[in-house]
């Protein structure tokens, strides 16, 4: 007599055909495939999300030290091209890294570059936080450009490249390098009552040095102040960041930043005084020397006869 298989046996016997084994139906096989593909979704996210963030911040970090980097601006002395004041919200720029790998800067390009020793000795360095979790942030910030960065690095206009003599000013008040002055719509008075550029006498700029100067021209200490002025002051080339292109931010600032070269129209100016001027004084020498001559002679002729008379 053969004993009815129970169904639990039944369900655990290892050697029984899939067919013998109970089926489910379809609604049921559906729900029980959403739901392990629902959790195995949500456990491939959370794995992978750590993965992704470090890929970011990997990628991030090489293409600014090698491609673009954006820099936050702190202060006024590149007004009205670039915005920037203490306690406000300064434009972010995309400094573009590799055209200098290619080139050397040219005059009227807006330049980021490392502050060499001449700049930064006198320079209060800021103070950096006890706090770890506070680094962090300002290093993330500062890798985005929203924040400072810690190294003194400044943002400046190219005037006159290496070998270049440039003073201020002619009559016009305009910038002179090698005998001509310079073309310079970019330039920003704060006070338009007082548009006058602080004079000071030429200055060959040293080979492979920059002399640059901040477009708010009262209120920028640049090449003519750094370093005790003068050659001290240019900037070596090897310090170059790379080349201001766009203001990313704030949306209301988005746009090009102008390279506009003040060297390409510049016009030969005369400092001295105007050439009929230089040669006044000898006119009049000359025109002195003729009556005084003709006059010495005749008191010569006349001395002569009084004396021929006596005889």
């Amino acid at each position: 007599m053969v004993e009815p298989v129970p169904q639990n046996a039944a369900e655990d016997d290892p050697d029984r055909s899939d067919e013998d084994q109970p089926r489910l139906s379809r609604s049921e096989e559906r729900r029980g495939s959403h739901r392990r593909g629902k959790s195995s979704k949500k456990r491939s996210f959370w794995k992978e999300l750590p993965i992704l963030i470090v890929i970011a911040l990997v990628l991030t970090i090489l293409i600014q030290a090698f491609l673009a980097k954006v820099y936050m601006i702190p202060s006024g002395s590149m007004e009205a091209t670039l915005h920037g004041c203490p306690g406000c919200t300064g434009d972010r720029i995309l400094v573009d890294r590799v055209t200098y790998d290619f080139t050397d800067p040219s005059p009227g390009d807006v330049i980021v570059f490392k502050g060499p020793p001449a700049w930064t000795e006198n320079e209060i360095m800021p103070q950096e936080s006890g706090n770890i979790v506070v680094r962090a942030l300002r290093g993330l910030g500062s890798l985005v450009g929203f924040a400072p960065p810690d190294e003194r690095d400044f943002v400046k206009r190219v005037i006159a490249t290496g070998g270049q003599t440039v003073q201020c000013c002619d009559p016009q008040n305009r910038v002179i390098v090698d005998g001509k002055a310079l073309d310079e719509p970019y330039v920003h008075w704060e006070n338009p009552d007082h548009a006058v550029q602080e004079s000071f006498a030429p200055v060959k700029v040293p080979q492979g040095a920059l002399w640059v100067m901040g477009d708010n021209r009262n209120n920028s200490a640049d090449s003519r102040y750094q370093g005790g002025g003068g050659p001290n002051g240019a900037v070596p080339v090897d310090d170059v960041i790379g080349k201001a292109r766009i203001i990313v931010l704030p949306p209301s600032r988005w746009g090009g930043i102008t390279d506009h070269n003040p060297q390409a129209s510049a016009q030969p100016v005369a400092l001295g005084a105007p050439a009929w001027q230089e040669g006044l004084p000898l006119g009049v020498g000359i025109a002195g020397a003729v009556p005084t001559l003709f006059l010495g002679r005749r008191v010569k002729t006349g001395i002569r006869k009084a004396a021929g008379r006596r005889r």
